[in-house]
């Protein structure tokens, strides 16, 4: 017993070695013998251009990934018990006296069983191509509905940007000509300023203030006008901050409301989609309720004839 299991193995191997040099490894690697119960590869008719016209949801896809990873199991597992098969017979034709007419016919059956395991194979990766071709045509068909929701919304973007572009644009311009306008009177007033120095200067000679008092009073002059200038300078930051927070704030509220319209357009479009989808289903369950009555009522009419 143990020398024929042993022997067994051995024409096991051996019939796998010359499976692979007489037949495409494309065929080998597929499987199956009709008789096995082997679960349809491939759907015609009707059924076909259902399948290929109504596009499926995502668990649709899921189990139509399921699905064919199930019949690639079977196909794989028939090429394996094709192979056992052959190697048995292989064996079994040395114990006969006609050995090389025995292991021809044993390798005609195995090829025939190989070549039926092939034609299903290649349907399955047809329906495996066009399954991958119709989920990246509507990927790129959502993709591209996205874009042209989303065109209006940055349009509009680019217009207010623009808009506010050109306001500051013009208000630089005002305040520049408001400041040349303004440069003849601040040179008048630096000219009143330094005159009143002057005479302020023949004012303290009078009253008999020394140099060193005068030093101190216009240093301390010059600390006030010091503080002065830096609490107007820090009072205008707080402006500029204050102004600043309030334009982030009315940006952050039309960012807002802009994905609110942009969610809204996305979720119409899905329900547009969806209801899309039943509706094909629906008409397609309809067809194919009519054909199994056609087919019910053709078969009863050649039963009463």
């Amino acid at each position: 017993m143990r020398q024929f299991r042993s022997s067994l193995v051995t024409a096991a191997a051996s019939c796998a070695i010359t499976a692979a040099l007489a037949v495409p490894v494309s065929a080998v690697a597929q499987s199956a013998t009709p008789g096995q119960g082997a679960a349809p590869v491939a759907a015609s008719g009707p059924q076909v251009a259902a399948a290929a016209d109504s596009p499926q949801s995502a668990s649709d896809a899921a189990a139509l990934d399921k699905s064919f990873d199930e019949r690639q199991q079977v196909l794989n597992q028939r090429t394996d018990d094709n192979n056992y098969q052959f190697a048995v017979a292989q064996h079994n034709c040395y114990s006969r006296f006609f050995v090389n007419h025995c292991l021809n016919r044993a390798r005609d059956a195995m090829r025939g069983v190989q070549a039926d395991i092939r034609k299903e194979q290649l349907a399955l990766d047809a329906e495996q191509r066009e399954q991958r071709a119709r989920e990246r045509d509507e990927r790129t068909a959502l993709r591209r509905a996205q874009n042209e929701a989303q065109a209006p919304q940055r349009a509009a973007e680019d217009a207010r940007n623009e808009q506010a572009y050109q306001e500051r644009q013009r208000q630089h311009a005002l305040d520049q000509a408001q400041r040349n306008a303004e440069a003849p009177q601040r040179e008048t007033n630096a000219q009143a300023y330094e005159e009143k120095q002057r005479q302020h200067a023949l004012d303290q000679a009078q009253r008999g203030v020394t140099p060193a008092q005068a030093a101190a009073n216009q240093k301390a002059y010059d600390q006030k006008q010091s503080d002065y200038q830096r609490k107007l300078e820090q009072a205008r930051q707080q402006g500029a901050q204050k102004a600043a927070e309030r334009q982030q704030k009315q940006e952050n509220f039309e960012r807002k409301q802009a994905n609110a319209a942009q969610h809204k357009l996305d979720v119409d479009a899905r329900q547009k989609q969806a209801a899309e989808k039943a509706e094909q289903k629906r008409q397609d369950e309809l067809k194919q309720q009519q054909l199994e009555e056609q087919q019910k009522q053709q078969q009863q009419q050649q039963q009463q004839q």
